[in-house]
């Protein structure tokens, strides 16, 4: 016998492995538009910002060098799902520091990317779910052409043959349109998000909480922390295990709470900053 007393391997004492998995919305959470930054103070203690995307020849979405910095750092570490409402199209306009990303959500969960492909049995089978309940895209266009005939109407648009929405004048938005038409939506198993001048129209069934469990079941992640500021992003913050959303937002607008949720201190990109400090904080429990 030894006269060693034997020590436990440090593997003995551990607890289950923890597999993190980061995943973020995008416009007005981790990049934002010119209209979006909404900077405190005065123009001279503006921190640096850097374009992130450009569009028809012009940057359109930045982050802060800081918020860069820091989210190619957490790339390294975790992985990082971007889940955007965006189209693949649209989501593929932006430079981010990912590292190595494996996958995105985008369509709002109506396309997952693996590998720099879309997953096809994903979106067959989301489209087949659709298709099964509720009014067909071309019912709801239809309906929403109807009701928005007046000079507030800048753009109609049909996004990944999935959804719809509007670009408004948010001067001139009557009142009434948008309590009426989710009402109308909602009786139809469609639902709405006002998100800026953007009025989204999108079926139940697509969703970012559907995708952010199937891309943690492929990842084997057993903790997830998610950062979202809209009402499409409701459903994925409550699925995950820890959440964030900014000081500002269709969630702020309803104070939207839950037991799970922190709300940063900051509003515009500072938030985004904030988010992602939060994410680096957190990814791992402590103690």
């Amino acid at each position: 016998m030894s006269e060693y007393p034997i020590e436990p391997s440090p593997a003995a004492d551990a607890g289950p492995e923890v597999r993190p998995m980061i995943v973020t919305d995008l416009d007005r959470t981790m990049i934002f538009s010119p209209a979006a930054v909404q900077l405190p103070g005065p123009d001279i203690e503006a921190p640096t910002m850097v374009s992130v995307e450009v569009l028809d020849g012009r940057p359109s979405s930045f982050m802060t060098l800081a918020a860069l910095s820091m989210l190619s750092d957490l790339a390294h570490r975790h992985p990082v799902v971007p889940c955007t409402t965006r189209t693949r199209e649209q989501f593929e306009r932006l430079r981010l520091p990912l590292g190595n990303r494996r996958f995105a959500i985008t369509s709002n969960g109506g396309t997952i990317i693996e590998d720099g492909r879309p997953d096809h049995s994903w979106r067959s089978n989301l489209e087949a779910t659709i298709a099964a309940g509720g009014a067909s895209l071309a019912e709801v266009r239809k309906e929403a052409k109807l009701r928005t005939q007046g000079d507030w109407v800048i753009k109609r648009r049909t996004a990944d043959d999935l959804f719809c929405y509007l670009v408004v004048d948010l001067a001139k938005l009557p009142l009434e349109f948008f309590p009426e038409w989710t009402a109308w939506c909602a009786e139809r198993g469609w639902r709405t998000s006002m998100q800026g001048r953007k009025i989204y129209s999108i079926p139940q069934p697509l969703s970012k909480s559907a995708a952010l469990h199937e891309v943690a079941k492929r990842l084997d992640a057993n903790r997830v922390l998610a950062a979202g500021d809209g009402g499409l992003d409701s459903d994925m913050l409550e699925a995950a295990d820890l959440a964030i959303r900014p000081r500002h937002g269709e969630l702020a607008s309803e104070n939207w709470m839950r037991p799970n949720l922190t709300v940063t201190e900051n509003a515009g990109i500072l938030a985004g900053e904030e988010i992602l400090r939060w994410f680096a904080d957190n990814a791992l429990p402590t103690g």
